[in-house]
């Protein structure tokens, strides 16, 4: 029974965390974003386990082949320095700046160290497992977000003859800033629905 329930909480994380990447941009097929629970069992499940390692993965963007993503699960329940240094040489080796590690339960102080000595050249978000089990976007509370590019941005703050430090801020902590992996200057807009004028449209600045 425990590992039934292990292997359908693992399951919503693997769901979730590939519509993470999906909507940054990221490449993911439609097997995988709607997968059941029992393909994910046939297929990661051995003896009633599933072996975090095996669902790892990379992807891509369809028009620029050199921003990548590599998703790493955590094996042990506390994280230490040694798999954060396996993981920096798998990014170096594979030649990826962005990676994000999902964990069990904690990391150790001196493994966030090592993350927070990593940046800027390379970026490992972490999420601990339990934030995951739910796509906290499509909470019938929070609005649609579309992060801008930096065109957009520069139009956005053009048409209204804005500074960038003029905007709402978003903090990078914020749940929906992890979620969209905002980074400091960014800019996201939120549409929301109006009664009045069908939808309405504010913008915040990542600090």
């Amino acid at each position: 029974m425990d590992e039934d329930r292990e292997i359908a909480r693992l399951h919503k994380v693997f769901r979730t965390i590939r519509e993470l990447v999906r909507d940054r941009g990221y490449l993911v097929s439609t097997a995988e974003l709607e997968m059941s629970l029992d393909e994910f069992r046939e297929t990661y499940s051995k003896n009633r386990h599933i072996d975090r390692q095996s669902l790892i993965f990379a992807a891509g963007r369809e028009n620029d082949e050199n921003d990548k993503l590599l998703v790493f699960f955590a094996e042990d329940e506390s994280v230490g320095i040694k798999p954060i240094k396996r993981i920096c040489e798998r990014m170096i080796v594979e030649g990826v700046v962005k990676g994000i590690l999902i964990y069990q339960k904690q990391l150790t102080p001196s493994a966030n160290k090592v993350v927070q000595e990593l940046a800027p050249k390379y970026q490992l978000e972490l999420f601990m497992e339990s934030e995951l089990l739910v796509n906290i976007t499509k909470h019938t509370l929070v609005p649609d977000h579309e992060v801008l590019t930096v065109e957009e941005k520069k139009t956005l703050l053009a048409r209204y003859r804005l500074k960038e430090t003029q905007l709402p801020r978003i903090q990078r902590t914020d749940p929906i800033a992890r979620y969209y992996g905002l980074q400091r200057g960014q800019v996201v807009k939120i549409i929301r629905p109006s009664e009045t004028a069908g939808k309405y449209v504010t913008y915040r600045l990542c600090w």
